[in-house]
């Protein structure tokens, strides 16, 4: 309403013109476009960062399940090991009774027993808490399931490290940055687009109250961008682009470290895994049998038969220790080359209480 409350002729609502009016911007250089496409961008980019989330917590609880396996073998290890200590000292406590050794040989014995008990406690303890990690990973304060069933010494042979790098692209870390480029060459001419100034038209109805007439109203409007070329925004979306280019190389840099790293440390425990199973616990197992029976006739003092059973146990702690390393570094490098880690281990599940 214009001419209202004035004085003399446009006292109050005598001379008014009052006009309804509706007016509608219209967005010329595809800038409706590029923002849609943009967003869809952006859509595809949160997708890709929910793929990442899901492979660093399936990463995560395929560790932390190894982590129980682990410790579910060293617990049984170290019950095999309190046997076996428990067998030397019955043999030694009789070779001493029957004076055919010296007292101090029981109580090397006893020692080595006690060491194995702590072990043992040692083991479930560390059972325990590897439980409950692994329970805490899908929220749960107390595990509801007794074991995890596994197979350890499975193992598949390692692809070459060429064809792993060349798979990389699989993983959604890296995987996203094309959709970050393609977002940064897009904003950039959403940008350019916008030096295009839009016309806003109008049209309406106008009532004048001195005469009660009637009357179209039309009108067509463009901002005059003389100083303003939006050339800020353009500049600054081409320096991203450039930004988003580095940081997707030093993704791609990161991940080949990375899995090289993970490589070398996977070939490495899975050469260890293979010799100590061949050759090293073969040798150690028949080395302690010779020595028990050596003592037990007297061919052999009970040092001889202690460092056997110290170094069978060694070996076999190392056996189990590059085999957990194994399959925790086969899970960091499906981790890394974007692929299932579940299709790479085999037989896992969860024996849950009744």
């Amino acid at each position: 309403s214009e001419n209202i409350y004035g004085s003399g002729d446009f006292k109050n609502f005598d001379s008014a013109e009052t006009t309804i009016q509706i007016s509608q911007l219209f967005e010329l250089g595809g800038k409706r476009s590029k923002r849609k496409k943009i967003a869809f961008m952006e859509l595809e980019l949160a997708k890709w960062k929910y793929q990442s989330k899901i492979a660093d917590i399936i990463n995560d609880v395929t560790n932390a399940f190894f982590d129980v396996l682990l410790a579910q073998e060293h617990l049984k290890l170290a019950n095999e090991m309190l046997k076996v200590a428990e067998q030397v000292f019955d043999t030694v406590a009789a070779r001493v009774e029957a004076g055919k050794v010296s007292p101090v040989e029981e109580t090397r014995a006893k020692i080595t027993l006690t060491s194995a008990q702590i072990s043992l406690r040692r083991a479930k303890r560390r059972l325990t808490a590897s439980r409950k990690q692994l329970a805490a990973k899908w929220g749960s304060q107390n595990p509801q399931f007794d074991m995890v069933k596994g197979d350890l010494e499975t193992l598949i042979p390692i692809p070459p490290l060429k064809k792993l790098e060349s798979l990389i692209y699989n993983n959604p870390d890296i995987a996203r940055w094309e959709g970050e480029l393609e977002r940064g060459k897009m904003d950039i001419e959403l940008q350019n687009s916008k030096r295009i100034p839009d016309p806003t038209i109008s049209v309406g109805s106008r009532f004048l109250n001195e005469n009660n007439d009637h009357a179209f109203v039309m009108a067509i409007s463009f901002p005059m961008p003389f100083f303003d070329r939006n050339q800020g925004q353009i500049l600054a979306a081409k320096r991203n682009l450039r930004k988003v280019k580095k940081l997707k190389d030093a993704e791609v840099i990161r991940v080949i470290t990375e899995l090289s790293d993970v490589y070398q440390g996977l070939s490495s425990s899975y050469g260890e895994a293979f010799s100590l199973k061949k050759e090293i616990l073969p040798a150690a197992h028949a080395s302690f049998q010779a020595s028990r029976e050596g003592y037990q006739q007297g061919k052999f003092d009970y040092l001889v038969l202690l460092d056997a059973q110290r170094t069978l146990y060694e070996v076999k702690t190392q056996y189990i220790e590059s085999l957990g390393n194994y399959h925790k570094s086969m899970a960091n490098l499906s981790r890394l080359v974007g692929t299932d880690i579940f299709s790479m281990v085999k037989s896992i599940q969860l024996i849950k209480k009744p």
